[in-house]
């Protein structure tokens, strides 16, 4: 397994060699290495099992260093960059040749962001490239939010995974572009879109795609357990699973179902914080996942603020499973 711990001397001198260094962010973990180096960027996609049309988020420590590889900055995302970066948000830019398609997935914009993570910030200021970092998962699993869930998954594929503790944000950062001389929301995330609008004014919010996504994490079935994972009312769904005497789990907003096992179901908010949510939403998965049952019950959260995102994020979590119902 890889070596865990927070050694920044130990991780730059990995991520120079060419290697992979599972690094913490406020958002998830991700699994890094030099976005510069295309035998680097190639470990990243086989490491995962990552799909070489789905492209990849750089990552940099400051605002002036993104000028090194892009080619332009529109002033409105030039605003949103000088306002919440560091933090969960990623731009979509013109990007310089420098830039390897295989980054960019052949497309003309490379997507940026600045993470609000003081380890890995230090370590991104030591580094002379900045950094390519997907969530550190096989490709379409649940992301990670722990050092230990990089390990348990890809230890044995990476030397080294920089411990930071918990993610604050537990959400992948949102992803804002132009799309026709409008600002666009291309991926709802860990920074909600009323913020965005603050800054703005009115933008774009962009449905994800089933395949050759415009930007990274736009696929249609993504961040999902190995457990089919359904989506309903729940309190119907667990009578219905109730009858049909099939080992099931559950994850709710807020609501502990007194007359089920309390191992086998997770609260998000036991008092109904968004934000909390966001937070436990894919360690919640991940630890009902690991449990012995046929299915994960679910339910959406209410569609505001950052519930839009984790609502995203059930939705494509559930795609596969909800399709075979619908097929059936």
């Amino acid at each position: 397994m890889a070596q865990i711990g927070t050694a920044l001397e130990q991780a730059a001198a990995y991520l120079s060699a060419g290697e992979l260094v599972g690094i913490p962010t406020e958002t998830v973990y991700g699994l890094a290495g030099n976005a510069l180096n295309p035998d680097a960027v190639t470990k990243i996609f086989t490491t995962k099992n990552r799909p070489s049309f789905d492209p990849l988020i750089v990552h940099t420590s400051d605002i002036y260093k993104v000028e090194g590889f892009v080619q332009d900055f529109p002033r409105p995302l030039r605003l949103l960059a000088e306002r919440f970066w560091p933090g969960p948000l990623t731009l979509l830019l013109p990007k310089k040749p420098i830039v390897p398609d295989l980054v960019t997935s052949g497309l003309d914009t490379v997507a940026v962001r600045i993470p609000r993570h003081e380890l890995t910030l230090e370590l991104l200021r030591q580094l002379p490239f900045p950094l390519a970092a997907p969530s550190a998962n096989p490709f379409g699993y649940i992301s990670p939010t722990k050092a230990s869930h990089v390990n348990d998954q890809l230890g044995d594929k990476i030397p080294y995974i920089l411990d930071g503790g918990a993610c604050e944000v537990g959400l992948e950062s949102t992803i804002v572009g132009m799309l026709d001389g409008e600002v666009t929301v291309f991926r709802l995330g860990g920074l909600e879109v009323k913020k965005i609008e603050s800054i703005v004014g009115k933008v774009q919010v962009m449905a994800h795609s089933s395949s050759n996504p415009q930007s990274p994490g736009m696929l249609k079935s993504h961040y999902a357990p190995t457990k089919p994972f359904i989506i309903g009312n729940l309190k119907e769904l667990v009578q219905k699973y109730q009858k049909e005497q099939l080992p099931f789990a559950v994850l709710s907003f807020q609501e502990h179902f007194s007359d089920l096992d309390s191992g086998k179901q997770m609260q998000l908010s036991s008092r109904g914080s968004l934000e909390e949510a966001a937070k436990n939403l894919f360690a919640a998965m991940r630890t009902l996942d690991s449990l012995n049952v046929s299915v994960i019950l679910s339910e959406y959260l209410p569609d505001e603020g950052l519930g839009k995102a984790i609502n995203d994020r059930l939705k494509r979590a559930a795609a596969e499973s909800m399709d075979g119902l619908e097929d059936s």
